[in-house]
């Protein structure tokens, strides 16, 4: 690769990065505009990872993603000075302390998602325009129920409400919302799984050990979980949620760059071998 190239590579690959900083604001202000439908007796410090579990898992993976340059890329083998490692290791450790937090967050939505219930006495929408009541157009997005839109929401008869919570959905709306609610906790589930063969990778590689099985092991093992990562990215794109999938199709070649870092600081230890 010529210096032309290296330079737009490297370009490429920080505006990828620079764009799922910003990812960051975009979930945020979708959980901010959720957050009095979903929390109408009021927000409590405890219900911060409930909701803003999105925005809290985000932020730790992009300072993730940067120490993994860091120690992949930017930083050369001399550099690993033993206060760098130990700052390495403390920030992923508060990474990996946010993002496993962030996964129990999603899992602890699920189980909210399943505490759906009927509410056989509502059987018209319209009927509520004047109640302060809101229809869940999607995952996180609920909108007041008006005499304008309340026609448009659904022609069903028959609503389920959201638990402790002013909020109704039909029979369709309510599988879709629980499905993508199982898509965001085995999304989560499987990056985790993706990071810790990752920090295995770098540290056999620190130490001239990612070779033969442990290496073979570690590609067929990533190669199943990329693409169950790259087909949740294809179901949000398939249902229409726009920034879920251009947030996991970022990520996905993200990753492919920190990869890419690993095979070349292997080749180069090979070489000087």
């Amino acid at each position: 690769m010529n210096l032309t190239h290296a330079r737009t590579f490297q370009l490429f690959k920080y505006a990828v990065y620079g764009l799922l900083t910003i990812n960051i604001f975009v979930f945020f202000a979708e959980e901010w505009a959720a957050m009095p439908h979903r929390f109408v007796d009021g927000f409590r410090l405890s219900d911060v990872i409930e909701g803003f579990a999105a925005t809290i898992d985000t932020t730790a993976w992009v300072i993730l993603l940067l120490m993994f340059e860091l120690e992949t890329f930017v930083l050369a083998d001399h550099q690993f000075t033993k206060r760098v490692n130990i700052t390495l290791i403390t920030v992923r450790a508060v990474c990996y302390t946010f993002i496993v937090y962030a996964f129990y967050g999603y899992l602890t939505k699920l189980l909210f998602l399943f505490g759906i219930a009927p509410a056989p006495e509502i059987a018209n929408l319209c009927a509520l325009a004047a109640d302060q009541w809101s229809y869940a157009v999607d995952i996180d997005e609920y909108e007041l129920i008006n005499a304008a839109n309340c026609a448009g929401f659904s022609t069903a008869s028959e609503f389920y409400r959201f638990p402790e919570m002013q909020a109704l959905v039909d029979s369709t709306g309510r599988t879709e919302i629980v499905r993508l609610a199982w898509v965001d906790v085995i999304n989560s589930g499987v990056w985790l799984l993706v990071v810790a063969l990752l920090e295995v990778d770098v540290w056999l590689q620190e130490r001239q050990m990612l070779d033969g099985a442990a290496y073979r092991l570690s590609n067929a093992a990533k190669y199943l979980l990329y693409s169950t990562l790259f087909l949740a990215a294809v179901y949000w794109g398939w249902k229409g949620d726009f920034v879920d999938f251009w947030d996991a199709f970022l990520w996905l070649v993200a990753f492919v760059f920190i990869e890419l870092n690993v095979f070349e600081w292997r080749q180069e230890t090979l070489e000087a071998a």
